[in-house]
């Protein structure tokens, strides 16, 4: 889309204001509303912010300005706020792309593929939980009723959150996403929105209006629309799914294989991709899972539900949602983000650790087709299955020493880590109930 045809878009559709949308650090949406006849500013100067103001920005009070410079490919309306739009950004500083932009730092990583003749396709599976919070500060399912120990598919729980769901793929299909299925999830008040994969870039964009489309239409319902990754102890948590195959020039999946003796339908080519990601796994998770409270998601045992849905081991399987990475078949499945992530940043490692298998043909490990969650200690030694790291400081240091990713996210790597040692300092300071409980008058 040029300037011209974006103009017209916007007469066409009555927009008076353009949010110019980014991301800090964590992928939480950053903007500015611009009215539509500066949309010219967008895409030569871009809008100013003051980038200390952001986290994961590397800046001072004294630091040049963060310019946001449109995308004008990523033009939409923003159906649950009449009269606006939405373009994508990328940072800029002193007239130069921005490192500390994670969309950017994306961006390079694309071109790694596409020297290669390669397009990275990504289908992200986002969950939401549709939450209240009462005056003591307890949360709970917006829908009262919502409480069977199984809820998974319950069309009662469907049916209560109608409203809410129609007017959220409503809007995500003004937008462009092909919505073709709608679930309620394993945890109560939670639900799952799929639409046809895409490109990485354009999935990851998608999965960032996603966001702001449930949490602007939830809020317009008084319904808190959370991502937190673990918000109920009891209950599975929020996941951020990555359906993952590299394709050529002609669309074609190099993932898929019918040869494949595992009977996975993946190719060469796939199982190294496959490897790297197993191999530099807990570095991964440091990306995939960034928040203290991630690691109450990422752990063996059962749920409500009888089963936590997430991964613990670094391992994969057929069809198997207990691993780490699942094989629908002709594609990997990376189970190991949750709601809390930056898909930006996620994709990022992603591409680092696939290449770097495929670099240096690493090879993968037998799948493995057994409920995980029913292993023992010894099992896990038998098949040589590695542990994901337990919480956020194990993973911290496991990216820290694990040069691929650090290279794949320049500057932004240390910033991510600085920024995430200090929240894994004040949670380990905090003095929570269970512990007031616990040792009051223990002793």
């Amino acid at each position: 889309m040029d300037l011209a045809q974006a103009q017209t878009f916007l007469a066409e559709h009555d927009v008076k204001f353009i949010l110019a949308q980014f991301v800090d650090i964590h992928g939480v949406a950053k903007t500015k509303a611009v009215p539509s006849a500066h949309l010219k500013d967008l895409i030569t100067d871009g809008a100013g912010f003051a980038g200390f103001a952001l986290w994961g920005f590397g800046m001072k009070p004294n630091s040049p300005d963060f310019m946001a410079i449109a995308d004008l490919s990523t033009l939409t309306l923003v159906p649950w706020m009449p009269h606006f739009a939405r373009v994508v950004c990328v940072g800029h500083v002193n007239g130069k792309p921005y490192p500390y932009d994670s969309r950017y730092v994306l961006m390079q990583s694309l071109e790694k593929l596409k020297a290669r003749g390669w397009t990275l396709n990504v289908g992200i599976e986002p969950e939401v939980q549709l939450l209240t919070q009462q005056a003591d500060g307890k949360i709970m399912p917006y829908d009262s009723t919502d409480t069977l120990e199984k809820p998974c598919y319950d069309f009662k729980g469907l049916a209560n959150s109608i409203n809410f769901i129609q007017e959220l793929v409503s809007s995500l299909q003004v937008a462009g996403f092909d919505v073709y299925q709608i679930d309620h999830e394993d945890a109560n008040g939670q639900f799952e929105i799929n639409y046809t994969y895409s490109d990485c870039l354009t999935a990851c964009d998608r999965h960032i209006f996603f966001k702001m489309a449930a949490v602007g239409i939830a809020r317009n319902y008084g319904m808190i629309a959370s991502f937190m990754p673990k918000p109920f102890p009891d209950r599975t948590g929020t996941g951020q799914h990555f359906h993952l195959s590299l394709a050529d020039s002609q669309g074609r999946n190099l993932f898929h294989s019918p040869e494949d003796a595992n009977g996975l339908g993946l190719s060469e080519l796939a199982y190294h991709f496959l490897a790297g990601i197993l191999h530099h796994a807990p570095a991964l998770t440091a990306i995939c899972a960034p928040t203290v409270n991630s690691y109450k998601r990422l752990v063996v045992g059962r749920s409500l539900s009888g089963a936590t849905w997430a991964p613990a081991y670094i391992c994969y399987g057929n069809n198997n949602r207990s691993a780490m990475v699942r094989i629908p078949y002709g594609r990997l499945e990376l189970r190991l983000a949750d709601g809390s992530a930056n898909p930006y940043l996620v994709a990022t490692a992603i591409i680092a650790a696939g290449l770097d298998g495929i670099d240096r043909q690493l090879p993968a490990p037998p799948p493995i087709n057994e409920n995980l969650y029913d292993f023992s200690e010894a099992d896990l030694q038998k098949y040589g299955i590695a542990t994901l790291p337990q919480n956020l400081g194990s993973a911290l240091d496991a990216l820290a020493q694990d040069q691929v990713l650090m290279s794949a996210l320049g500057v932004l790597a240390q910033e991510f880590i600085d920024l995430k040692r200090m929240e894994y300092v004040e949670y380990q300071r905090h003095v929570s109930d269970w512990e007031i409980k616990r040792y009051l008058e223990f002793f």
